[in-house]
């Protein structure tokens, strides 16, 4: 009888326990929910990542929250996408209020992506400067040096230094080329910004400095003064570099919210399904 009694208590004691666990899940549950509703979407994750933490038994409501899951990250990134649309369409605006400042090139034939030019650049003007500025259709910026004389330097990287002494330096190009033309030696290095050693941004930086010292470092060093022409270029192939950067990048963000949004509707479809197969 004894035994009776103490196995009675004990159900009606975890009966107990197991409802007032329900009933503090469902609390975090339905704050998770007015969050929702406020559009607070940080704060309803929390409340329902809490009740899996907190109350790992309460299974009916750990199932309501992650319904609740799934139609917050569907609203998040609906709304995400919203946003760049709109942040895409400012951008691609500036772009088109200045493209036809600069010089475009491509070569159907064997060109994916072309590239902009600051007129002064283009390659029929390339001989006798020190610099040549590009930037893609993606926005990756690329600077060239170039050397003309009458023997070789052979040279593999550049410094540039301002007035003040501070300076930068690039590494070593991992594509340069030499040729001659008219017995003149023509020699060229690419270096793609963040593999330029902070050249391009230290030129921007200094872009009202002028006597800006450049040394070619090879064999042989040559030392010799940036020209307004190229420090024009130089800023307005920069500029246009952060915009492409910025536009490539919300479009790929636009992407991964498109793609979210499809995998969280799959999931909700699935969802249902297997809730109207256990009906």
């Amino acid at each position: 009888m004894k035994k009776l009694i103490v196995l009675a208590c004990t159900l009606s004691l975890l009966t107990a326990c197991g409802d007032n666990i329900e009933k503090k899940a469902g609390e975090k549950l339905a704050a998770a929910r007015a969050a929702f509703e406020r559009n607070d979407y940080n704060e309803a994750k929390l409340q329902i990542d809490s009740i899996k933490i907190l109350y790992p038994k309460a299974f009916d409501t750990r199932k309501e929250g992650i319904k609740l899951m799934q139609q917050v990250e569907l609203k998040e990134q609906q709304e995400s996408l919203i946003y760049l649309d709109s942040m895409l369409q400012v951008k691609q605006q500036e772009f088109e209020a200045i493209k036809n400042k600069y010089t475009f090139e491509k070569n159907e034939e064997y060109q994916k992506i072309g590239n902009y030019f600051w007129p002064t650049q283009t390659v029929e003007k390339n001989l006798h400067r020190s610099f040549r500025f590009q930037v893609n259709e993606q926005g990756v910026m690329t600077l060239t040096s170039i050397y003309c004389g009458p023997s070789n330097i052979h040279h593999v990287a550049v410094k540039v230094i301002a007035p003040d002494g501070s300076f930068a330096e690039t590494p070593a190009s991992n594509d340069s080329y030499e040729t001659t033309d008219l017995g003149e030696k023509i020699e060229k290095a690419d270096y793609k910004m963040g593999e330029d050693g902070n050249v391009l941004s230290f030129l921007y930086m200094n872009r009202d400095k002028k006597n800006i010292r450049i040394e070619y470092i090879g064999e042989r060093k040559f030392t010799t003064t940036m020209t307004p022409s190229d420090r024009e270029a130089l800023v307005g192939t920069y500029e246009l570099s952060k915009l492409l950067s910025a536009i490539r990048q919300i479009q790929q963000e636009k992407e991964e919210a498109n793609l979210k949004i499809e995998f969280v509707k799959r999931k909700m479809e699935q969802k249902a399904k297997e809730e109207a197969a256990e009906k």
